[in-house]
Parts: structure tokens; sequence; C-alpha cells
């Protein structure tokens, strides 16, 4: 039986209440790692998720607000769960909003910025300030694993595909340039791109997340805003219905974020799902 060597590892799962992120959380824990679930704004469904993975200890997993439009957040709760486990090792970067909610037969010319543009912005930016706080303490352990969860492919010419097209290619850029310059410290970071997965169904009355009374940890200067409208890992899907699971993404993310790939960075695995 191939060891993955995730036992006792630390895992921090961003958008965790999402599809994908809960799926990676679940498949995460079987596997003995310890798991932060970081949520925008689904906090009761975040806790029930933290107390089923937390095991006979209570102690394998636990919930941390994040916010995707705070700049602050991503330096928040990589620290939180720095100083909960004593250092970080596997980040999976899932969350993302809703974005580009364009007609079925409106024009590309007439999709209003403010609809395309969280879908685009909240592609990089985020991303890259949690891999950026992130990485250093990896990088200084010398061993890491970090896979970004790309929007899943649109069937071409779908409404809103270019808008998923261009976030997807943000984050095949930042793994490709990343790759280098820490793969010899041991880090290794890609990209999973899904296929049409099933889109989230948030709930219809968010539910604002009160702040834990033990945090934020002591170092840090204020927990991240969680009040922004829902994270999702929502994509578009084909006639025919979606072609990849979440439970699909989750052992791809798995794989990649083990010991047993000791070689695949700077990738993008695209998941065709099923023809």
């Amino acid at each position: 039986m191939l060891d993955l060597g995730l036992e006792g590892r630390t895992v921090l799962v961003t958008g965790a209440t999402g599809a994908i992120g809960s799926a990676a959380a679940r498949a995460f824990a079987e596997q003995g790692a310890r798991v932060a679930l970081a949520f925008r704004h689904r906090h009761e469904i975040a806790e029930a998720l933290a107390v089923e993975l937390s095991g006979p200890d209570r102690g394998r997993a636990f919930a941390v607000p994040y916010a995707l439009d705070d700049a602050a957040s991503p330096r928040w709760v990589v620290a939180a769960v720095e100083e909960h486990w004593g250092g970080l090792d596997v980040l999976v970067a899932a969350a993302r909003r809703r974005g580009a909610r364009r007609e079925p037969h409106a024009r590309f010319e007439d999709v209003p910025e403010e609809h395309w543009r969280p879908l685009v912005a909240d592609a990089f930016a985020p991303a890259i300030r949690t891999v950026q706080w992130a990485v250093a303490g990896m990088r200084k352990r010398g061993w890491g694993r970090i896979a970004l969860v790309a929007p899943p492919h649109a069937p071409e010419g779908a409404p809103g595909g270019e808008f998923h097209e261009v976030a997807r290619a943000g984050l095949r850029g930042l793994v490709r340039g990343l790759a280098g310059e820490v793969g010899g410290e041991g880090v290794l970071i890609n990209a999973v791109c899904p296929g049409p997965t099933p889109p989230d169904r948030p709930p219809t009355t968010p539910v604002r997340p009160p702040t834990p009374p033990d945090w934020p940890p002591t170092r840090l200067d204020r927990p991240p805003t969680a009040t922004a409208g829902p994270t999702a890992s929502e994509g578009p899907t084909t006639p025919e219905g979606p072609t990849t699971t979440p439970q699909d993404v989750a052992r791809a993310l798995v794989f990649l974020c083990s010991a047993a790939n000791g070689a695949i960075t700077g990738e993008t695995l695209t998941l065709a799902g099923r023809r």
C-alpha cells in the first residue's frame, strides 16, 4: 500500500465549506492529517465539519474565519495554524467567490465589470497572499506542499467561460513561476483544474461567525473580517450534467500534497471527468 506520509501533517484548506474544500478536508483527515478549516461565512457548517474530523482527542481539526477581500486575512489564518499546531505543512487554496454572472444570451461586451471582477481578482490576490505567508514557514522547515484549485472548466463557448479561463491562466502562471524558486527547499506547488462540477448551494441567510474568544493569536493585530458574500466552489456544468465530482478533485489534491509526490511541481492537473 502506498504510504502518502500525511499522518500528523498539518493542513490548511481554504474554502473548506464548499463542495471541493470539504471533500478535500475529509480526504486529508482520512490520511491522519490535522486539518484547519478556513471558511468565509458558513460558521455552523465549518464548526460541524471540525467536530466530525477532530477525532477521539478532539484536537485534529478546527475552524478559522477567512475573507478573500481582506488583505490581512491570509496572514492571520496562516499564523493561527502555525501557532495552534507549531507549523503548516500543506496549503490547499480552494476558496473563491462566484463571479461572471453572465446571462446565457448576453454578449461579452455587455457583462458589467462588477460581475466578472470578483472571479478574476479573487483568483489572484488572495492566493498570492496566502501562498506568501504559507511558503515562508515551509521553506524554513524544508518541506511543504501547496495546491491551488482553479475554477472548473466551462464547455467551449459557455457563458462566462472566458473569465474562468483568465482566472485559471493566472493560477497556472503562479505555480509555474514559483516552482523553481522553492522546489530546491522541499516545497512543491501545483494547481488542479476540475472539469465541470456541481455548483455549491450557499445558505439563503449568511451566518456571521463570532470571533472565537481565544483568537486572534497574540502576535497578530486582528482577525479577518468575514462579512462579505459567500465563498463558493462554483463552476459551469455541461448540458449532460457534472463530469467531475468533489471526491475526484480531493483525491488528486491529496496525492499532490503528499510525501508520495516527490517530483511533480509547477504543473496544472486538469481533471477531464467522465465522458
